[in-house]
């Protein structure tokens, strides 16, 4: 992770629809940003603050993505707090959808102050893939 070295988008809010390597039933989600050391301003006010973590129904079976719509369902909302670890894992609601995923949508709805980007450096996705009966139960 090095300054300037990250996933910039213009403003204060922006998504991104990750696809997963395999499905996964999701537990945690991790965020990470440079330290107010590492920045060459001395800040960090292009971190995000406010993230929403969503997954598709109609993804849930294993097909194409549809997110944007009544589909999604919210798995957690958090903040990452620029005066804590740089890395910081936040816990899932994945209890009331026992499903895997093979897609997971962050929405970032804020940063720490600066009008013009944000930037993401890292994100983790924490979970247990299924297995394969798991993958193929359900399809046609």
């Amino acid at each position: 992770v090095f300054p300037g070295n990250c996933w910039a988008f213009k403003g204060h809010q922006g998504q991104v629809v990750i696809r997963l390597p395999a499905r996964v039933y999701l537990t945690a989600i991790t965020v990470q940003h440079i330290t107010k050391d590492a920045s060459p301003s001395g800040t960090i006010i292009s971190a995000p603050r406010d993230i929403a973590v969503f997954v598709s129904l109609l993804g849930a079976s294993g097909g194409d993505l549809a997110l944007g719509g009544e589909e999604e369902t919210l798995l957690g909302m958090f903040t990452y707090n620029v005066e804590k670890d740089p890395m910081q894992t936040f816990p899932l609601q994945n209890m009331l959808l026992p499903r895997a995923f093979s897609h997971v949508k962050l929405l970032v709805k804020s940063n720490w102050g600066n009008p013009w980007y944000t930037c993401i450096y890292r994100v983790k996705v924490h979970g247990k893939m299924a297995s394969q009966k798991d993958s193929t139960q359900g399809q046609d």
